[in-house]
């Protein structure tokens, strides 16, 4: 049964320098988890990758930029994520069996990060883009952000909110008091990332970014970014938030949920009563979660699904995602 990773992250020199340059690491304490071995698979997009995801079982790649992407950057970012999206459709065009892509958007630059998502899918034949939380000081909801979204929703393109490190306020207020290396932890892939994530995609749903784009298609990623563990409770907010459907109408027909790497049946159970069967995507969260001994495809075949289901988890609710014969 082909198997899809939809949530594979890369990284290129020219990013990690410009994340160098402007001391990024003073400010996101995860630019220190892209070091010694994986950063060796992050920069790797060639045989060593593929015989990677051999060891694990996974047939395909959707290539991704790793958090903190572009966000920092400013009207540099417009020509760094065009050559990073050229060099990507290059691999993609040597390995078409092996690797697909998401884009790498400008996304300072709103205006400019639509006319390259829309390039990146109509010529470059990405399937959709990664956004990694707050643009600066602006939420998912800003509407100086509305332009990449609207050009999602008008391409039929995806758009996988991914976690990146929460503000150094919060973070002091809530994930410090310990070791650094545990304050970094705790704000990063310990929890902090998560929490991020999953309220970015409910800013954008008590907002009302799916009433005015209903076509919009998110993808939360760690089977749902904790949202989906409280859908009870965020149902209470349906008497004060003015949408124009139940907050769970959203998480059934704008969301969709990825594994990455969390390989747990009883949140596969739980994710699936929440949006639906249709909407599982498989990830392995390469390289952060990499296990070899094909642990993705033993993971597929002993999730619990059945065969049709599995096979919409695998690959083809992916493909009807993006189009993709």
């Amino acid at each position: 049964m082909k198997l899809i990773g939809i949530e594979e992250h890369f990284l290129t020199l020219e990013i990690r320098d410009a994340w160098s340059a402007i001391a990024l690491d003073a400010t996101d304490p995860s630019v220190a988890f892209h070091s010694g071995t994986i950063e060796g698979r992050l920069l790797d997009l060639a045989q060593d990758r593929l015989a990677l995801m051999d060891e694990t079982g996974l047939d395909v790649q959707v290539l991704s930029l790793t958090t903190p992407a572009l966000h920092d950057l400013g009207p540099e970012s417009i020509d760094i994520a065009q050559r990073t999206n050229d060099a990507l459709a290059e691999v993609v065009a040597h390995h078409p069996t092996r690797f697909q892509a998401m884009a790498t958007l400008p996304v300072s630059m709103p205006e400019e990060a639509a006319l390259e998502l829309e390039r990146c899918v109509r010529t470059l034949g990405f399937k959709g883009t990664v956004l990694c939380g707050k643009v600066g000081q602006r939420h998912l909801d800003d509407p100086s952000l509305s332009p990449i979204f609207q050009s999602a929703q008008a391409l039929g393109a995806p758009i996988l909110i991914h976690p990146r490190v929460p503000d150094a306020a919060v973070r002091a207020a809530y994930y410090s008091g310990f070791r650094p290396e545990v304050d970094a932890a705790f704000a990063t892939y310990g929890l902090g990332w998560h929490y991020d994530a999953g309220i970015q995609f409910l800013r954008l749903v008590l907002a009302g970014t799916f009433d005015r784009m209903p076509g919009l298609r998110v993808i939360l990623g760690h089977w749902g970014e904790v949202v989906l563990f409280y859908a009870e409770r965020l149902a209470a907010m349906d008497k004060v938030s003015g949408l124009a459907q139940p907050i769970a109408s959203y998480l059934r027909k704008n969301l969709y949920v990825t594994a990455s790497g969390m390989f747990l049946p009883h949140y596969l159970e739980r994710a699936a009563a929440v949006v639906g069967v249709d909407r599982l995507l498989f990830s392995t969260d390469f390289p952060y979660q990499y296990r070899p001994g094909h642990d993705a495809s033993r993971f597929l075949e002993n999730c619990g699904l059945t065969e049709q289901d599995k096979a919409g988890f695998a690959h083809r609710n992916w493909m009807q995602l993006t189009g993709e014969k």
